[in-house]
């Protein structure tokens, strides 16, 4: 049977790239960014900043929730 490893601090940065995606998509398609702003305004959220510390467990967050907590961000 497989195992499938504990998410740590240590191997949280694996998750990052598709959770960037999904919010850089969602904004390109909602607010009309080009992607490139898109991934700025992700990287430079406080949201990416609790994303890349695995006690706050955002990570476990869905894109819809994700979207939502960067919208507020945002706006």
């Amino acid at each position: 049977m497989l195992k499938i490893p504990e998410i740590n601090q240590s191997n949280l940065y694996l998750l990052l790239p598709s959770k960037v995606s999904w919010l850089a998509s969602m904004l390109v398609e909602y607010k009309g960014l080009s992607i490139v702003e898109a991934i700025k305004k992700v990287y430079a959220s406080n949201l990416y900043k609790k994303l890349k510390i695995e006690s706050t467990k955002t990570w476990h967050l869905g894109p819809v929730a994700l979207y939502q907590e960067l919208e507020s961000e945002l706006t």
